[in-house]
């Protein structure tokens, strides 16, 4: 159970975060469901995919017939970001809608022997607001969020099943030997997976290493769940909000035999000239490429179950379905992204703030409400995913978040309001900062060491891959991101950007 204190101070440190951002972003919205017409709500979540990772992004050797048929059917939204460039705080802005210079979770940070911080009870979340608009709420796959039986677990941040990873360290590995099961009101249940067996590593959370026997695949026993929580709220009078973070293509590079066979040819050989992958921390791979490109067919497939799904359950008219990415390629574990061009046109991947961290590929799906094969360029973030739900749930926003509701741009309809500026933070690798705000990107680097460290300025409608820094040439707009990066951020102890 969790702590009274927690609970007794919940108001009070809502009055006190939120009294913080007084520069927020706060907008009312005309309600959309006035009708209490309120449609369900599934938001899959891929973890380190690239913006150019799926084909209706421009990939060309992975295959993913799910996806390009959702975004046939749906919007491709082309100028998305998420919530940070690495796990932990782009699951904090999404949850909570504030940008990472507000959300708790700035960084990842471990909790041993299993666990991350936790997000803090009295901060509202996604899952907590469309509960009190009658939701059903479930979530599937990789938290991150807080260790077990902590104020950050998912039963204590609006949900009312959980089934997956908590751990994020335990969620590199695709066998192991349990995953977490959480009900509203009862106890924690580790779920023990058949057949599988993992190599202890002691200087890391017990049970996090390599696999040793593998039985059952984590993903396909968390995608049967989530269908399964489909398959009971379907038919209920109540909607349902389904949260899927599924891990994959985060290293270790992983995945059933069987997923690998359109990649491999009449000799079991992988199609593409393979270096094999030692493996290190990660578990090692001979086919490493054929192996992303069959971790990422595979969550294709997911996709196309729960799309299916819906339809079989007659729903899918009454369902907005979003799909994305967490952050920009990985870089480690044997994963390539020169070679399938994971980031496309954009420069860096994982951990940067350059695009690749950040602008990720993602698509709504809702048929006979979001226009069919349609793309749109409004430049949203994570954060904006709080108060969309909120407008078509038909109940106001959390005041003063940092994001916007997107309905008018999912739905092709009405006029959408528009950021003054995107923020983000980070504070490893030396510390840096990045704002977006119209066609100007401001990225800074190192600024642990010095806060005053110089910007580097883009101008992204002629320079999408970031290569010309022309800072010098507009000293009027590098002051006016400067002031930006200032006042665009509040102190976090737990997670310091400045020194």
């Amino acid at each position: 159970m969790i702590d009274a204190r927690i609970v007794m101070n919940r108001t009070i440190l809502m009055i006190f975060l939120y009294g913080l951002f007084t520069g927020c972003e706060n907008s009312t919205y005309d309600v959309v469901n006035s009708d209490n017409d309120q449609p369900n709500i599934v938001y899959i979540l891929a973890d380190d995919l690239g913006y150019g990772d799926i084909g209706p992004f421009g990939q060309k050797q992975i295959l993913t017939p799910n996806l390009d048929r959702m975004a046939v059917e749906g919007m491709r939204l082309t100028q998305h970001y998420s919530g940070s460039p690495v796990c932990a705080p782009s699951r904090s802005v999404l949850m909570t809608g504030l940008h990472t210079g507000h959300t708790p979770i700035r960084g990842n940070l471990e909790h041993l022997p299993i666990g991350q911080s936790p997000l803090p009870y009295g901060v509202p979340t996604i899952a907590e607001l469309l509960k009190e608009a009658g939701y059903r709420t479930g979530a599937f796959g990789k938290w991150g969020l807080g260790y077990p039986g902590s104020e950050g677990s998912p039963s204590q941040q609006g949900f009312d099943y959980f089934f997956g990873y908590n751990d994020q360290r335990r969620a590199h590995f695709y066998y192991p030997e349990f995953l977490f099961r959480e009900v509203k009101g009862k106890e924690i249940e580790r779920v023990t997976l058949d057949g599988n067996e993992v190599n202890d590593n002691p200087d890391r959370h017990p049970g996090s290493g390599p696999p040793v026997k593998r039985g059952t695949y984590s993903q396909d026993v968390i995608a049967k769940e989530a269908l399964s929580f489909i398959d009971d709220h379907a038919n209920q009078e109540t909607p349902f909000f389904l949260y899927m973070p599924m891990n994959i293509p985060h290293a270790s590079l992983t995945v059933p035999q069987e997923s690998m066979e359109p990649y491999l040819n009449e000799n079991g050989e992988s199609i593409f000239l393979e270096k094999p992958f030692n493996g290190g921390h990660y578990t090692a791979q001979p086919q490493p490429r054929a192996t992303y490109a069959a971790m990422v067919s595979l969550l294709d497939s997911y996709v196309g179950m729960v799309l299916d799904k819906l339809q079989e359950e007659g729903i899918d008219k009454n369902t907005l379905v979003i799909f994305t990415s967490d952050n920009g390629p990985q870089f480690e574990g044997g994963h390539d992204p020169a070679f399938f061009d994971s980031n496309g046109p954009l420069r860096g991947g994982k951990r940067d703030l350059y695009e690749g961290g950040i602008r990720v590929p993602t698509i709504a799906w809702w048929p006979g409400t979001v226009p069919e094969n349609t793309s749109n360029d409004h430049i949203s973030a994570f954060e904006d995913m709080m108060p969309t739900f909120a407008q078509l749930a038909g109940i106001a926003p959390v005041p003063n978040i940092d994001g916007i509701s997107m309905v008018q741009t999912i739905t092709g309809s009405g006029e959408q309001q528009v950021h003054d500026y995107l923020y983000w933070e980070f504070p490893a690798q030396g510390g840096k900062q990045a704002v977006r705000k119209g066609k100007w990107k401001a990225v800074r680097l190192d600024i642990t060491k010095n806060p005053d460290a110089a910007i580097e300025l883009y101008n992204l409608d002629d320079d999408l891959g970031e290569q010309h820094n022309i800072a010098t040439e507009h000293p009027n707009i590098v002051e006016e991101m400067t002031e930006v990066m200032k006042g665009a951020r509040v102190n976090s102890d737990a997670f310091p950007l400045f020194e």
